[in-house]
């Protein structure tokens, strides 16, 4: 079987049988399967075991809730064996890089091919200083090349490649374009040694996806309904002459002054701060008070 796309390919769900809805999908068009999957809080919340027991006004101790994300993440690696997925730990923005490691030391057991997802604010930046020599990072909600930059020098000597995870819709949903600060990072990392790759996530359309291929993102993650719409039109991949015609605010690239301390970088962005929210909120609604 053949690879559809260079990049590494994910699926971005809470739920197994999306997944394998999408592993057949590939097959079916001989091309080679996933190599992984992404999860997080939101995510986790439309799993329709969850729902279901939410519906009947359930819900759940917070032990039984990390035991049923955990058999989750373990259905996901049989569905793709050896699979890189990625599991968030549980972060508000008073959550100490402590208490981020202990859960990440666990989290990383569930599965040998777990990747652990930490929020790019100083305490996770702190965990991951302290975790990048043993366990397999993934740093989400980035929004700017100053959170990157971050990243990049937060994790110098990581024994794994480091994840970055700049999420395109949140930008699109304000009329920016988010695909160009995927290509913004790209670029920046260049002239770097490599250990952080680029994880393109939060798809709204076919053209973001089109472009995040172009722009040269090492690693995509695709929910099952832009996958569906991906697969409609055949899987095409874009050639040399695709345009994005993204009708919106560009955002510039930053001449961002590399080897720093990582606390020397803006690491500040609202959408980060939202983002973290609706994931707090969307776990929080799952646990009995």
């Amino acid at each position: 079987m053949k690879r559809l796309i260079k990049a590494k390919l994910l699926v971005d769900t809470g739920d197994p049988n999306e997944a394998q809805a999408i592993q057949d999908l590939l097959q079916k068009e001989d091309y080679a399967g996933l190599d992984g999957a992404t999860t997080n809080p939101s995510y986790f919340a439309m799993n329709p075991a969850v729902k279901k027991k939410i519906a009947t006004g359930e819900k759940y101790f917070e032990q039984d809730l990390l035991a049923v994300y955990q058999q989750t993440v373990r259905e996901l690696e049989k569905i793709i064996p050896g699979g890189d997925i990625s599991v968030e730990v549980f972060a508000d923005k008073n959550t100490s890089a402590g208490a981020m490691v202990k859960q990440a030391e666990i989290m990383s057991q569930w599965i040998p091919t777990a990747r652990i997802k930490l929020p790019i604010i100083a305490e996770g930046l702190k965990a991951a200083e302290q975790l990048k020599d043993r366990v397999r990072l993934n740093m989400t909600l980035c929004f700017s090349q100053q959170q990157a930059a971050a990243v990049y020098e937060a994790t110098l000597g990581a024994t794994e490649p480091v994840y970055i995870s700049p999420f395109i819709g949140r930008f699109e949903d304000r009329g920016q374009n988010g695909a160009e600060l995927v290509g913004n990072i790209v670029k920046m990392m260049e002239d770097t040694d490599g250990h952080v790759k680029v994880l393109a996530a939060s798809f709204r359309t076919l053209e973001n996806i089109y472009e995040i291929i172009r722009v040269g993102a090492d690693v995509v993650t695709i929910n099952k309904e832009r996958f569906e719409l991906w697969a409609q039109n055949g899987f095409e991949v874009p050639g040399k002459e695709f345009v994005y015609e993204f009708k919106g605010q560009s955002i510039p690239y930053e001449q961002v002054e590399m080897g720093k301390e990582w606390q020397d970088y803006n690491i500040q962005h609202e959408l980060t701060e939202a983002g973290l929210k609706k994931f707090v909120e969307d776990w929080n609604a799952l646990l009995e008070k």
